[in-house]
């Protein structure tokens, strides 16, 4: 063994080597996997992820969708089935995206509204068969919609508060369905105070909404416009979704929900605004959702095909950062697998 003996320089002499005599060595915390374990500072549980499912018509349906692999488009009856086992996972929520056909949208997205639409039946179907999952819709026009825009489109514009009576009664609409919690991912002004007003009015005092405060127009969302075939018709979202490079407006926009009745905050994308999760959780006392986005999933998917990466490593680590940034929960397409991984 090697000779340590300390010299009167404070120093320790190995073998002709000088030492320092560390008194602080942060990699004593790190010798174990029991001891790392003990000075962990963030964790990643089954009850932090909410898994995004689309819902497509008809029966015994599981569509794979090509942009997005290991997804897939359910009819409802396959989605409750689905639903069923992440939620034995212990997976404590699942957000729906309906994709509809051409036929059922038009430019006021009439179809939102619809008692026995492909969502509400879908939400009834859900909540009858596991009552204590936690239901989520979305509420914006897109997948109603002729136009591929969140919200009534004229002249090449987009209305703002004609578009508001549209999302209270879709979402009074959901809420009649059973859905525990409301989404709102239009970014139309004032959309949160108009939706509240209009589940209390009708009786729906203990829904919760879920606002995308902060939902960015981002490059990320390509694969998830495919599964829904929502590309907008004409233009952009630009109008209406915040601009990348923007990180005040955010808190702006969640101070607003705040005030007009928001349960739950949200900011999209996640991975490319992890410096706004933690701006936002900062400001707010409300809890944070942060949605891991279709091209985050296709990215990391399709470098873990290449073998260019390690996917089980690079998923726990993205949804663990996305932790740390300060989401309390996470919609994420890894959901039902990392779920089984914990």
């Amino acid at each position: 063994m090697a000779n340590k003996e300390p010299t009167q320089d404070g120093t320790a002499e190995t073998d002709g080597l000088e030492i320092p005599e560390l008194v602080s060595r942060p990699r004593r915390n790190r010798k174990s996997e029991a001891v790392r374990s003990l000075v962990r500072e963030t964790h990643l549980r089954r009850d932090n992820l909410i898994w995004p499912l689309f819902v497509v018509d008809g029966s015994s349906q599981k569509i794979p969708i090509d942009s997005m692999p290991d997804c897939f488009r359910y009819s409802p009856d396959v989605l409750v089935t689905e639903a069923k086992e992440a939620f034995k996972r212990g997976i404590p929520a699942v957000a729906l995206f309906p994709a509809l056909p051409d036929s059922l949208k038009d430019r006021l997205g009439t179809e939102s509204t619809n008692p026995e639409g492909l969502l509400q039946r879908t939400v009834r179907q859900l909540k009858d068969a596991l009552p204590e999952l936690a239901v989520i819709t979305d509420v914006a026009l897109d997948p109603y919609s002729s136009d591929g825009h969140d919200g009534i489109v004229e002249d090449g514009e987009i209305l703002n508060d004609e578009t508001l009576e549209v999302l209270a009664a879709m979402s009074v609409s959901q809420a009649e369905a059973g859905a525990d919690i409301i989404a709102p991912s239009d970014m139309m002004d004032g959309r949160v105070g108009r939706i509240r007003e209009a589940l209390d009015a009708a009786g729906f005092t203990s829904v919760s909404i879920l606002s995308y405060s902060a939902k960015y127009a981002s490059a990320f969302y390509g694969p998830f416009r495919d599964a829904l075939d929502s590309e907008p018709r004409s233009g952009d979202k630009k109008t209406y979704q915040m601009d990348p490079a923007n990180c005040e407006e955010a808190v702006r926009e969640v101070f607003l929900d705040e005030e007009e009745g928001a349960d739950i905050v949200m900011v999209k994308p996640a991975l490319a605004y992890l410096d706004v999760i933690a701006r936002v959780k900062s400001e707010t006392m409300l809890p944070v959702a942060a949605y891991n986005v279709s091209g985050e999933y296709a990215m990391l998917k399709a470098a873990a095909r290449l073998g260019w990466l390690d996917e089980e490593a690079a998923v726990m680590e993205t949804l663990l950062a996305i932790r740390r940034a300060g989401a309390d929960m996470i919609l994420t397409y890894f959901a039902r697998d990392v779920a089984e991984r914990l």
